[in-house]
This record gives structure tokens, sequence and C-alpha cells, in this order.
């Protein structure tokens, strides 16, 4: 954990407490036995006084039961009480698995349904909490972020109403457009990239790459996504390329203008190994076609990475194209809801957040700097070096 030696010595706010309902139980689960685990194992020096009862846990984590009437409306019910905690709330709007009954009907949750349950925990706390933090991993409505024409603005005005209703600090994951901080400029917004947990899954994925400007080029399928990439690269130290949408403006499809080519913006690719990154999957269709262009123009494999795995149109795409070895891997991270089948697919790698949000939720209960997390260059470069020392060290006993 970085700069551990702050958090020996630093106070808690308050003690520490995460809230999650159903949608987001099985990565809260992961991210209170790391809490659990970083407790234990700090050296704090206060962590035993009687002043700072409730530091120490062997659990942190509380189920909230968001039920529903027969007409479809809800209530958020705590199970134990919340008063002078620092709370984080974790929840996942993503996650449509999650279903209720409503006039004898099964509904699934949508991402309304999924905010709409947020305010209500927000309501059932009540005031009593010493401080609330809301982690959003995939950031509700992230994608309408800016206005064209007549739109509604809804991802600023769902921080703003967040903050309205008594929230301090919120966090999410990849933003669409971080921007959007700007609807509560006074209030605490971090927005955190999965670089250094991207990193890890690719050399466990692949263990013959080789990171240098000859072998490998990181790729952006858009320009929303140039900023990652040229980022990655920098931190790799090789080349960026991207490729741009052209789009047809003169209809609209499913809410959005339809593209018509990927045109590449980038050095020659021919046999690298190619990474593209972005902040999610969707459908998947621009991905797959983005990877089928890259191995026609000889790339040697590629890697799709990518914070949120969506796959809103099903798998079938994807198995389809990497039978015709359109792309070799896709690494996503388990920051939302994770179809069952996905994780069985031989394409598939998943990188873990728990151990990284559980980082953040302790750092931020002791008030501590962050910059160390904010930007992850160090362990990314510590972990490249240990990588080409394992290669090295291989070659010498082959």
């Amino acid at each position: 954990m970085p700069n551990i030696e702050q958090l020996e010595t630093a106070m808690p706010v308050a003690p520490m407490k995460l809230l999650t309902t159903k949608a987001a139980l099985p990565l809260a689960q992961r991210i209170n036995t790391y809490l659990v685990e970083f407790r234990q194992n700090l050296n704090n020096s206060f962590k035993n006084d009687p002043a700072f009862f409730g530091y120490m846990e062997d659990n942190y984590l509380s189920e909230v039961e968001c039920p529903r009437f027969g007409s479809g409306e809800g209530k958020a019910i705590l199970d134990s009480s919340v008063r002078g905690k620092d709370i984080f709330i974790l929840t996942d709007v993503c996650n449509h698995s999650i279903t209720y009954q409503m006039n004898s009907f099964i509904n699934h949750m949508s991402p309304d349904d999924h905010y709409q349950d947020l305010k209500r925990i927000i309501s059932a706390i009540n005031g009593k909490a010493h401080r609330i933090n809301v982690i959003m991993p995939f950031l509700y409505e992230g994608r309408q972020h800016k206005r064209n024409g007549r739109e509604s603005l809804d991802c600023a005005y769902a921080i703003e109403e967040l903050m309205s209703m008594g929230v301090s600090n919120f966090i999410t994951f990849d933003a669409h457009d971080p921007r959007v901080q700007n609807s509560v400029p006074l209030k605490g917004f971090d927005n955190y990239s999965p670089h250094y947990q991207f990193m890890r899954a690719l050399l466990h994925t692949a263990g013959d790459l080789l990171i240098d400007k000859e072998h490998t080029i990181v790729i952006s399928p858009d320009e929303g996504a140039l900023d990652r990439a040229v980022y990655f690269a920098n931190v790799l130290g090789v080349d960026t390329g991207m490729f741009y949408k052209r789009r047809d403006y003169s209809t609209i499809v499913n809410g959005k203008n339809p593209i018509v080519a990927h045109e590449f913006l980038g050095d020659n690719i021919d046999g690298k190994d190619v990474i593209i990154i972005d902040d999610m999957i969707s459908s998947g269709g621009s991905m797959i076609d983005t990877a089928k262009q890259l191995k026609k123009m000889n790339a040697k494999r590629v890697f799709v990475c990518a914070a949120f795995g969506l796959f809103t149109d099903g798998l079938a795409a994807f198995d389809e194209a990497y039978e015709k070895c359109y792309f070799d891997r896709i690494i996503t991270t388990n920051l939302c809801y994770q179809p069952p089948e996905l994780r069985d697919k031989p394409y598939y790698q998943e990188a873990d957040m728990s151990k990284f949000i559980a980082t953040i939720i302790n750092f931020m209960n002791h008030d501590v700097s962050m910059s160390n997390i904010y930007t992850p260059t160090e362990k990314i470069h510590s972990v490249l070096a240990k990588y080409n020392n394992r290669e090295e060290d291989a070659l010498l006993d082959g």
C-alpha cells in the first residue's frame, strides 16, 4: 500500500462503515476483506486507544435492503446504526440482473432504479452520519455529459443532486468526461483509472510481451479515449495511435449517429502487439471493428482493455470475432456487473479492483494525501521492472 507510513501516524475521521445493496454486494465483500486485513496489519499508534473504538473490526460491511411495494415503489432499510460513522456507499448502476416485482410483472433494474435506491439510502441515513462518501464506479448518465440541442444534462444534475443531499465526496472510475465535476466545483469529486490493474492483468495473461517501441503500441479506439491511451503509452515508453469514427450525422439510430467507418491515425503497426484502451465496451460493435482493422494491418496480437464491460448485446459477436482471430484477449474490471458466462470465455481476463478501492477508502478515512493513488506511474514502472527481470532470469536459466 502506497504511503503506508502516513496511515501509521494519522487519526481516522470517524469509525468507518461500508454500505451497499445487492447490486454491488460481491465487489463490496471483496473490498471488506481487504479493509479488515489492512486494519489488522497496520501499525497505527491510535488503533488501541479507547477514544477510537471501532477502528479495528471483523466486518465493516452492511447490506442495505431496498424492498418494493406491489406498485413498484420502494424504500431503503438500514440494519444497524450509522450515527457518527464515516459512511462509504458502494453502488453499481449497471447491474441489470437484480429484479423486482411490480403489478405481477418481473422488472430488471435499470440505472435509474439503482440511482433512486442510492438516494433512498442517503435519505435513510437521515443526517446521522459524520460524513457520506459515494463510490459509483460507473458514473450514472456519464455519457450524457454535454448538451447537443434540446437535451437534458442528466449526469451533472445527478451529481449536483447528491451533493445537495449531504454527500461530501464522490468517487468514480474512468468517467466518460470527468469535466462533469465542474457542476460541483466546491465538493470532492475523484476520478480514478485502472491503468495499473490493466498492466498486471496484461502481464499475467500474456507472459511473453515485449514492452518497447519496436514491439508494442497503444491504440485509442476514438478521440474520446485519446488521453487514456497517451498516458498509458507514455508510462510504458511506447508509441500511440488513434482511430476516429466517421459518423453519419444526417440520421439517428438508438439515440446516436451511426458510425460509417473507422479511420486510423498513427505509426506502422506491422508485427506489433496492440493494446486498445477505452473506458467501456457497450455493445462492442465499434471495438470489434477496430480490432478487425488492426489485424488487417498485420498487428501481431490485439489486447482490448476497458474499465467497464457492459456487453449490452450479449457475447455472441465477441465469440465469433475471437474465432476469426480479430482479437486475442479482453480485459475488463469487476467494477460493474459481469455476466456469469463471461468468466468462462477463453479470451477473458479480469482486472480486480477490490484492493484498489479498499486502499482509497482507507486513505480517505484517515484524510491523508492520495497523490500516489491518483497517478500510479511508479507502481507501473515497478511491476514492469520486476517483469523484465524475471524474463532475463528465465532466459539465463533456459
